[in-house]
């Protein structure tokens, strides 16, 4: 028989924060695998809560870290580090897809790599800790998460107008624009949507999201990571 708890040990020590047991279970709980067993609760309350940890941590950041800027630029900064883009990128760096607990359909359609399922985990997650271990945890938690980031600059451009971003990369790169095609799967309440950008020479990326937008958005940022790594 698995132990759970042994089976997370790694994520645990990943985090850096000692957690409930059934708190982080809790936040790894995605709702199609709470469908799939009775109903049992999902992350999403937790989500909620976390949003909200991560936007107030965030914001005192940028504002002590940035004293030059004005509010229309800690704005944009602030929006891009808690974007889905950025969350979606923590989260495969923490390696969370192994652990998020999805149902069948999910698993089949890679949910464990897709980027709003795992920029939601992020958040759950810092709703956990905060419910766990109080305020400041969850503050050096987030900041925490926050530091590669604002350790590499180039990273608020990218994940502000990633699209433009790409745009521009192509032009300095000689590849040609890129071009975007989307399919989507899903009931209309609970669309997903999947965006492909290719460029010439064979460099090709997909990104996901709730939508057009932010799945073209999620593959543009990938792409940009492969040509900048070319």
């Amino acid at each position: 028989m698995t132990n759970p708890e042994a089976e997370r040990s790694p994520l645990v020590a990943t985090l850096g924060v000692e957690l409930d047991a059934g708190l982080l279970e809790l936040a790894l709980t995605h709702r199609s695998f709470a469908y799939e067993n009775g109903a049992i609760p999902t992350n999403e309350r937790l989500e909620f809560l976390g949003d909200s940890i991560l936007g107030q941590a965030v914001t005192v950041m940028l504002y002590r870290t940035y004293p030059h800027l004005d509010e229309g630029d800690l704005a944009k900064r602030r929006a891009s580090l808690v974007s889905s883009a950025a969350l979606a990128e923590i989260a495969r760096g923490l390696g969370l897809g192994e652990y998020v607990r999805l149902g069948r359909g999910e698993i089949l359609t890679g949910g464990n790599d897709k980027s709003s399922i795992l920029a939601d985990t992020v958040e759950a997650l810092i709703g956990a800790v905060y419910l766990d271990r109080g305020g400041d945890v969850a503050t050096a938690f987030v900041l925490r998460l926050m530091e590669p980031f604002m350790a590499d600059p180039d990273h608020f451009g990218v994940l502000m107008d990633p699209k433009t971003s790409l745009q521009e990369l192509a032009a300095t790169r000689s590849v040609g624009a890129p071009v975007y095609s989307v399919t989507e799967s899903g009931p209309d309440h609970a669309k997903t949507f999947v965006a492909t950008v290719t460029l010439t020479g064979s460099v090709s990326a997909h990104g996901d999201g709730t939508s057009k937008k932010y799945a073209e958005m999620a593959a543009a940022r990938a792409a940009f990571a492969l040509l900048s790594a070319g």
